[in-house]
């Protein structure tokens, strides 16, 4: 990974954020926690349909009822296995296609569980304790690139694997790969951009412990489960040249922090499922041809799309992970499930309920759920 030009910026050093402990994860973040203000939900839709762009803004943070919390424990116990399982075969894969020599850089912040969760599989299990950084990705601005530098200068020769949650419409895949194309033109360099994901049910990626779209319990939660960490942040009067991307670390709220408990709890199952996840990552590269993304996912929302005669695809999210966020910090329309009584989706009409949202029945769908966010203009306002 050698650098084929001389980086001249001075780099920030990365300064000590989050809930977890420091072995588990490095932000490679700015903490602007006493530097900017949440906005609320409504203007800052309002200003988002308007041209802000989501980076320049805060939302404020969904504040769970007691209900919620307990149907978080209760999903974060039924599914542990099942999610310890997905985070294995993921593990497994990267170890077989990158090699021992290896970097996770894993996108904040729905992708930073999911790393530590890898990181710990891979040295619980394979002995290897390989760096974990997560780093800042933006719709419409691309990767932290000041980010990747500190890594490849922390770790020269090693090569950087990106982690994320979930698949959606595949919006940051593509967002990943146009960024590392750049940077590579820019600094003569050939970093990969496979992104490795927990579930990928928009059939976006390769790299995928399933593809079935079922509840990931950190897509229940925001901070809380996620070390205690804003979205990131990318404003110009807020960051430095040679400055990380921002983030708000949420130091009021560890008497509500989960974020250890969810890696823990999960993490427990390392050991009984290794064999099955060796087995099932082996058949995945024998067959890695039947499972090239097809973008499958896509198809579907150009078909919702027209259908309800949305003029603007952003405000479609498919998936579990994403029909949650639409419910936390966007302004909802209406949510799209495959079955009320699917339990994979119990927070999801929970949320719905407790916000007022239309939720309809819909069984055409590659994902099992969509959340629509509401126009702030026009015929479907």
């Amino acid at each position: 990974m050698d650098r084929g030009s001389v980086y001249a910026v001075e780099l920030m050093k990365p300064p000590q954020m989050g809930s977890y402990p420091a072995e588990d994860v490095t932000f490679l973040l700015k903490d602007i926690s006493e530097l900017m203000e949440e906005t609320n939900t409504e203007d800052r839709e309002e200003l988002i349909q308007a041209g802000t762009h989501y980076s320049e803004m805060l939302p404020v943070e969904y504040q769970p009822s007691a209900e919620y919390i307990s149907l978080f424990h209760h999903a974060l116990q039924t599914t542990a296995r099942k999610v310890a399982l997905a985070s294995a075969v993921v593990a497994e894969l990267i170890l077989a296609r990158k090699g021992r020599e290896l970097v996770l850089a894993s996108l904040a912040r729905a992708g930073t569980p999911i790393g530590v969760l890898i990181r710990r599989y891979l040295r619980q299990i394979h002995q290897l304790d390989a760096p974990h950084y997560s780093i800042s990705i933006i719709r419409g601005k691309g990767i932290d690139e000041n980010a990747l530098h500190y890594i490849l200068e922390q770790h020269p020769g090693k090569k950087i694997q990106f982690v994320d949650g979930w698949t959606g419409k595949g919006a940051i895949t593509s967002v990943l790969h146009e960024a590392i194309s750049r940077f590579n033109q820019k600094y003569l360099l050939r970093l990969d951009a496979d992104l490795a994901v927990l579930a990928d049910p928009g059939h976006c990626v390769q790299t995928f412990g399933t593809r079935e779209d079922f509840l990931i319990p950190s897509a229940c939660l925001n901070s809380t489960v996620s070390g205690l960490i804003s979205r990131t942040v990318h404003r110009d009067d807020l960051l430095a040249t040679g400055e990380f991307h921002g983030a708000k670390f949420y130091r009021e709220w560890i008497a509500e922090d989960v974020s250890n408990l969810f890696v823990d709890t999960i993490s427990a199952h390392f050991a009984d499922i290794a064999a099955e996840a060796k087995e099932q990552a082996a058949e995945l590269i024998r067959h890695e041809d039947d499972y090239v993304p097809t973008w499958k996912g896509m198809h579907d929302i150009s078909r919702i799309q027209q259908e309800l005669e949305i003029d603007d695809v952003n405000l479609i999210k498919p998936g579990v992970g994403e029909t949650t966020r639409v419910l936390l910090r966007r302004v909802p329309w209406k949510i799209l499930v495959d079955s009320v009584d699917n339990p994979n989706l119990a927070h999801i009409i929970m949320l719905a309920k407790d916000r007022g949202v239309l939720v309809e029945e819909r069984s055409d769908m590659s994902y099992s759920c969509c959340g629509i966010i509401r126009p702030m203009r026009g015929e479907n306002q």
